[in-house]
């Protein structure tokens, strides 16, 4: 079994990592300048946040809580490939520029949050999820090669 697949889910998981320390490191500010006392607070979620602390802030949750939801398909399909020994060059190709894309995505949506830079990041990267997608049937359905 190749893994070299697995090395861009590897890169994901740590920047989702980042992401989250990105998400700590502005909400709790925001959190003590509007006078919540996190040694007291009970309970609550993040979108309780939303019209409280500054949209800025709130950016780094949402891309967090996105990287929680499509990249699981790619965590998916890249160990279906690796299993299925079909780690091509080009399935190595496009799961680089699946995380190169979310990557970019992130730093878009966490700063200036333009959907109309976002939104084709979005479409892109699942555009590639889908290569990648089809390449993993095609691997574990023997239609490869």
């Amino acid at each position: 079994m190749s893994t070299s697949i697995l090395a861009p889910g590897a890169v994901l998981i740590l920047w989702s990592l980042v992401i989250l320390g990105w998400v700590m490191v502005t909400r709790l500010p925001a959190l003590k300048k509007i006078g919540v006392d996190m040694s007291t607070a009970v309970g609550g979620r993040g979108q309780n946040l939303e019209g409280v602390i500054p949209d800025r802030v709130n950016w780094k949750a949402h891309n967090y809580a996105h990287l929680m939801e499509q990249p699981t398909l790619f965590y998916a399909v890249i160990l279906i490939l690796a299993v299925a020994g079909a780690a091509t060059p080009l399935a190595v190709a496009l799961a680089w520029t699946y995380v190169a894309i979310r990557v970019l995505h992130s730093l878009v949506q966490a700063t200036v949050n333009r959907i109309a830079l976002r939104f084709p990041l979005f479409l892109l990267s699942t555009l590639v999820l889908l290569g990648l997608g089809i390449i993993a049937l095609c691997a574990t359905l023997n239609l490869h090669g």
